[in-house]
């Protein structure tokens, strides 16, 4: 009955946040010239569409002056950790090859590039905030054309190509994600991945996602499920919508409370956080 109730309490924040509350005038007032005491950072999340530059020259930099604001409670959360590509970054892209194929189709992983993206956060006091994503190119259904090359004088729309559709089997696309996780708890330890936070894909509710909301939905079940599998204390959650979401978040949430689990067959979903 407590979860019930919890749950049902959590739709209806959530809701009304999404719908919005009655307007209401606010006047703020700034005196510049009075000192009301130290100024205590409540920023921690930061990110990037490009993962490959964190472990480049500027790159360590800049994470380096994140870490250095709150060492290990400050996180990075970044496009492209699944994409398929050799790691050269360029606009709006990047590419660590986690995963291919045969000529029988079956699978290869590598971790070499997803590694020294996480080791560039970790020594330099930052933590990932693991965005699942996205597609590698021999598990897209629509896998041509797969990398752009955007520009800014480009419209925005052309760089939703391969990557942003649904996986040909999600059982592969489960598998990879367990392994990926396995793999994080070997080389870092269960008491450091424990800290992190999962979650799947990037604003699913535009054009980074190419499949339907129900799709989204059953990649999302698969995923998480995979970490879960692997780490049953991971901190898992979603669905990192462009703003609210509005029917696209709240289906998620139902879906999450009360739908049928793609991946178990149980019903709900976990989540341990609203992004």
């Amino acid at each position: 009955m407590r979860n019930d109730a919890l749950s049902m309490l959590l739709v209806i924040i959530v809701t009304r946040a999404l719908h919005g509350a009655d307007s209401f005038p606010v006047t703020i007032r700034v005196d510049a010239a009075k000192t009301k005491g130290e100024l205590k950072p409540i920023w921690r999340f930061f990110g990037a569409d490009e993962p490959n530059y964190a472990y480049m020259k500027n790159g360590k930099k800049l994470i380096g002056e994140l870490g250095e604001l709150a060492p290990k409670r400050v996180y990075f959360r970044t496009h492209n950790l699944l994409t398929s590509g050799d790691g050269t970054p360029s606009l709006k892209w990047g590419s660590t090859g986690a995963y291919g194929e045969d000529a029988e189709g079956k699978a290869i992983y590598n971790w070499t590039i997803l590694d020294r993206i996480f080791d560039s956060y970790l020594e330099r006091g930052v933590r990932p905030y693991v965005q699942i994503g996205f597609m590698p190119k021999d598990l897209s259904i629509k896998p041509e054309p797969y990398q752009h090359h955007w520009m800014p004088s480009a419209r925005y729309e052309e760089i939703y190509t391969g990557w942003a559709y649904p996986p040909k089997d999600y059982r592969k696309w489960a598998e990879l994600v367990f392994r990926w996780t396995q793999h994080c708890l070997e080389k870092y330890g269960r008491a450091e991945v424990e800290t992190w936070y999962w979650e799947v894909w990037n604003e699913a509710n535009i054009g980074y996602w190419r499949g339907t909301a129900e799709e989204f939905r059953k990649l999302h079940d698969y995923a998480i499920d995979a970490v879960r599998r692997a780490l049953p204390t991971a901190k898992v959650g979603g669905a990192d919508t462009a703003g609210s979401g509005g029917k696209f978040t709240r289906e998620f949430l139902e879906h999450c409370l009360r739908g049928t689990n793609s991946a178990t067959g149980k019903i709900g979903t976990p989540l341990d956080f609203i992004s």
